[in-house]
């Protein structure tokens, strides 16, 4: 476990030009620290305890200002860089290597109990702001702009941007 909260630190110093050291990132980062709670909460709400799972995302997300739903499943190394206001939904899966920033939604569209919400697939980058909606892939190391809108699949080692998302390279 230790390895890899490490490895979860390292990730954001390679990433975050900003970071003055692994040390600030391990006691200052809120991204850093929303994926750690998230970490915990996922195994309650997989060992059953959906009640205590729910309390503690909560509790996470009045700490660091990122909600993720105990459910979603989070990869490794995956990096939130100042993390405030960024959603991320029940049947969300997120990939290993994903960076992203502040405001991110991976949000649903459906009302029923189904994969509703984004899979980001390993290496994706995610801008500030922007707004995943749906039951939609985004392919290996592909890369949506700040403030786009996507609502379709995007291919892998592709980027797109704009609202709606279209792809820009």
């Amino acid at each position: 476990m230790i390895g890899k909260l490490r490895e979860d630190v390292r990730a954001m110093c390679d990433r975050d030009p900003a970071a003055t050291g692994c040390r600030v990132v391990w006691l200052t980062y809120p991204g850093v620290h929303a994926v750690w709670g998230h970490r915990v909460a996922h195994r309650l709400w997989n060992g059953g305890f959906e009640l205590v799972a729910r309390v503690l995302a909560y509790v996470v997300r009045m700490l660091t200002g990122v909600e993720i739903h105990p459910a979603a499943t989070i990869g490794r190394r995956v990096t939130i860089d100042h993390g405030m206001g960024v959603v991320i939904g029940e049947t969300a899966e997120v990939g290993d290597d994903v960076h992203m920033y502040h405001g991110v939604t991976l949000g649903g569209t459906a009302n029923e109990p189904v994969k509703r919400h984004p899979t980001l697939e390993d290496g994706v980058t995610v801008g500030a702001n922007a707004t995943l909606l749906g039951d939609i892939a985004v392919g290996e190391n592909a890369s949506v702009g700040a403030g786009s809108v996507v609502t379709d699949d995007v291919e892998a080692g592709t980027t797109v941007a704009g609202v709606p998302a279209e792809r820009v390279d």
